[in-house]
C-alpha cells in the first residue's frame, strides 16, 4: 500500500473505554501515522464531521466508531438509523468511502462481561473496517487506472 494513502478515524466518546477498541483494531492493519483521528461527543455528529473530513480531500476513507445502546430515554433504534443513513450520504455525496463500525445492541448492560463483549467486538469490527478502507482503496485505484 502506499505511504501516502490517509486515512481519517473517527471516534464517538459516549462509551470510549470500548468504542476506542475499535481505532485499535484499525491500526493493526494500517499504520497509525497514516491515520488521522477525530472525537465527537456522539454518534450523531459523526455524519457531519465525516462528510466534511471527506470534502477536504485528504482522505481516501473516513471510518467511524460509535456505541448506541438503549439509553432509554429514546429509541436507540432511531438514533443508530440516522447515523449510519448520515454515514452514507456522507460517502455518496462526496465520492470518498465512508465506513461505520457502530454497534446497536439491543441487549447491553454496564457489567464487566458485557464490557469484555464488546471491547473484543469493536477490535474486531476496527479491523474489518480497515479491510474494508484498504480493500476500496485499491479498487478506486484500479478502476483509475483503467479510465
Amino acid at each position: 500500500m502506499m505511504t501516502h494513502t490517509r486515512y481519517a478515524f473517527i471516534k464517538a466518546n459516549w462509551h470510549s473505554y470500548i468504542v476506542d477498541r475499535a481505532l485499535d483494531g484499525f491500526q493493526e492493519l494500517i499504520p497509525a501515522e497514516q491515520v488521522d483521528v477525530f472525537d465527537v461527543p456522539g454518534a450523531f455528529e459523526m455524519p457531519l464531521l465525516a462528510r466534511d473530513l471527506a470534502q477536504t480531500g485528504r482522505y481516501d476513507a473516513v471510518a467511524c466508531a460509535a456505541f448506541v445502546v438503549d439509553g432509554g430515554i429514546y429509541r436507540h433504534d432511531f438514533v443508530a438509523k440516522a447515523v449510519v443513513d448520515g454515514l452514507m450520504r456522507a460517502g455518496l455525496d462526496t465520492g470518498i468511502p465512508v465506513l461505520s463500525v457502530s454497534l446497536t445492541p439491543h441487549q447491553y448492560q454496564e457489567t464487566a462481561h458485557h464490557n469484555a463483549i464488546y471491547r473484543a467486538h469493536f477490535i474486531e469490527k476496527g479491523r474489518e473496517a480497515a479491510q474494508a478502507a484498504l480493500k476500496i482503496t485499491e479498487t478506486r485505484i484500479s478502476l483509475s487506472r483503467a479510465a
